[in-house]
């Protein structure tokens, strides 16, 4: 009988008193709260239990449901801060140094992600002048759910722009918040919530993705427990890669002691594809003696090299000073101090590619350096190979799932936690992903800013945009283009109200799908929001097709957002026009600017129909903008 007793009054304090008072992951110390708009605030706590919030001199009250959730909404409050808040049922919770100001949920795929960390070169003057506390970010960690949405987020803290800690925030989203904050002084909160290499439709809820049913199809087998756990039964990778020659001898390819035989010139940068050796996936090591002078000589040093596809590991004198495992990141790695000496020094880089081009990619720095000496990198080295991997059976491409491009596995998990959460819009750089299927994206978009507006209830919220920037090849005749049409797709979601597109073609690199200019990716953001946010009457984008006309053997073209007036930014005529009759086969046009219009012909062309301006991935001299210095946004009229 005692037993049970105690048992009773075990259940009873378990479901009835004893829960503890829980906030989720967003409410925290620091954390910066939408100005001028009804917050709510919510948490969980026992069943039925009384709830206290005391704030700004006042009391407010509630209790908590059946399942322990309770919420209560705190009235309109002006910018300012900082603020203190209690809130009381079996224990306390103090929240400090809470903010009032604009709060901006900031997503999408890895351009997003990029953390002014990665572009520390580039903006080394800006991280080290970092100190803006009144500009916050609460980094979303990131995660997947295919069961369903997830009530609260696993971690996460609001951090300051205040020196080291402005390293994670989102490089994009850092110059986006900088700039409304000097312009309205008004503390800005970033929630970023991005993942590199995601698709779209990961980031949409179950019921946005309805129109869609290849997607909505997915998630239903996604909720199949005996779907997933066959990818956990299904065969590993059997086929086992060939040992590293580089690793199994006597001496490692990279040891001081080892003495090279049979090594072959090669060129750094460059693809080993491109200079001899065919299709090849495995292990290339590359070997050079730098001669350093004696004034690096026992110091500290930085050497870039570049990037490289796909990893690799450098090593200095026979010690490793530097690993990335993939692709994208800029290879940027310290060099420790009584490392280098004077006269020669061995460096040795091992490569591993997976597939396609492997090797070092051109257009990068390689060099490395010490206080004002530097010594370039770029030349001749010695390759050899240590293992080349045999092609993988097809079967081995079918097995597994990528949780993190699942459809609805990004919003569950990183975007539901928020949705209580108030906020003054959107902003979204994302679409590499996507690229290959334009025509999908065009409906794709608007569904996202439709259901995330619906999700979030607020009304329209301001949806803010990156256009895909120039990426890959140059080329210099008419081609058709997949990127281009993307960017037309991109351009068609502005017919959705109270949106904004930051034009970003010309901030691209030709051999980076991360362009290192986040800055202005970010402050065009920041003027789209000026004009959709904040209703200012400004020129907040570049010049955007509206309309053409043929006139004769002349197509005229009219655009909005002409600002000032239309210019070139190098003084010439606006170049990559090309225009077709009605076989639409294309031709680089001649041009002039007349007001605000531009006059697209060619003499090859008698009677022109259609007109394309920066119509490929890469448009070489995509030169057209209007006085505000703001770039033309890439166009048809052949669709």
């Amino acid at each position: 009988m005692k037993k049970l007793i105690l048992l009773q009054l075990f259940l009873l304090a378990v479901f009835s008193g004893s829960a503890q008072l829980k906030l989720p992951r967003l409410i925290r110390d620091s954390m910066i709260l939408q100005r001028d708009e009804k917050i709510k605030l919510w948490g969980w706590a026992a069943v039925n239990e009384k709830v206290q919030i005391r704030f700004n001199g006042k009391t407010y009250q509630t209790k908590a449901d059946a399942g322990g959730n309770w919420a209560v909404h705190l009235p309109p409050t002006k910018a300012g801060g900082p603020y203190n808040m209690e809130i009381t049922a079996g224990n306390k919770i103090t929240l400090h140094d809470i903010l009032f100001g604009d709060v901006w949920f900031c997503s999408g795929q890895s351009n997003m992600v990029h953390q002014l960390n990665i572009h520390d070169v580039t903006y080394v003057g800006e991280i080290a002048a970092a100190n803006y506390p009144e500009i916050r970010q609460f980094l979303v960690p990131g995660g997947t759910s295919l069961s369903g949405p997830q009530s609260d987020l696993p971690g996460g803290s609001w951090k300051p722009a205040i020196g080291e800690d402005v390293r994670p925030f989102s490089a994009v989203a850092y110059f986006f918040a900088k700039k409304l904050y000097e312009k309205y002084k008004v503390p800005i909160g970033i929630i970023n919530a991005s993942v590199g290499g995601t698709p779209i439709e990961a980031w949409m809820s179950e019921e946005g993705l309805k129109a869609f049913p290849a997607p909505t199809a997915t998630i239903q087998k996604n909720k199949d427990t005996a779907y997933l756990n066959s990818f956990k039964r299904a065969p590993a990778n059997t086929v086992k890669p060939p040992a590293d020659a580089g690793l199994t001898g006597t001496y490692k390819w990279y040891d001081a002691a080892y003495i090279p035989k049979g090594w072959r010139r090669i060129n750094i940068p460059g693809y080993w594809e491109d200079q001899g050796i065919k299709d090849l996936n495995g292990v290339v090591w590359y070997r050079r003696e730098i001669e350093i002078p004696a004034a690096m000589a026992g110091k500290p040093a930085k050497v870039f090299l570049g990037r490289i596809v796909d990893a690799d590991e450098l090593y200095i004198n026979g010690q490793q000073v530097g690993r990335t495992t993939y692709l994208y990141p800029q290879r940027r790695y310290q060099v420790p101090a009584e490392l280098l000496k004077a006269g020669k020094n061995l460096f040795v880089v091992r490569v591993t590619n997976n597939s396609g081009k492997g090797g070092f990619v051109p257009d990068k720095p390689y060099c490395i350096f010490s206080g004002t000496d530097t010594i370039d990198l770029k030349g001749d080295w010695h390759y050899k190979v240590g293992a080349a991997f045999p092609p993988l059976p097809r079967e081995n491409f079918t097995a597994g799932i990528n949780l993190q491009n699942q459809p609805a596995a990004l919003y569950n998990a990183m975007v539901f936690p928020e949705l209580n959460y108030t906020i003054k819009g959107f902003c979204w750089y994302q679409g590499e992903s996507n690229a290959g299927e334009p025509k999908q994206y065009a409906k794709l978009l608007p569904a996202l800013i439709s259901d995330w507006r619906a999700k979030w209830n607020q009304g329209p919220l301001p949806f803010l945009y990156v256009q895909l920037p120039g990426f890959m090849d140059y080329t210099y005749l008419p081609t058709e283009s997949s990127w281009a049409m993307f960017r037309e797709s991109q351009f068609k979601a502005l017919s959705v109200p109270n949106t904004g597109m930051a034009v970003a073609i010309d901030l691209g690199e030709w051999n980076d799908i991360h362009p290192d200019n986040k800055k202005e990716a970010g402050e065009r953001l920041a003027l789209a929001a000026m004009k959709v946010a904040y209703k200012e009457n400004i020129t907040s984008s570049g010049p955007l097709y509206q309309s053409s006309v043929v006139e004769g053997n002349k197509i005229v073209v009219s655009f909005t957002d002409a600002g000032s007036g239309l210019i070139t930014n190098d003084g010439g005529m606006p170049a990559t026009f090309e225009i077709a009759g009605a076989d639409k086969k294309f031709v680089c046009a001649n041009t002039k600017i007349e007001g605000n219009k531009v006059i697209v012909w060619s003499d090859e062309i008698s009677v022109p129909r259609y007109v394309r301006y920066a119509w490929s991935d890469n448009p070489v001299n995509p030169n057209l903008y209007n006085r505000e210095l703001l770039p033309a946004s890439p166009f048809r009229t052949d669709e």
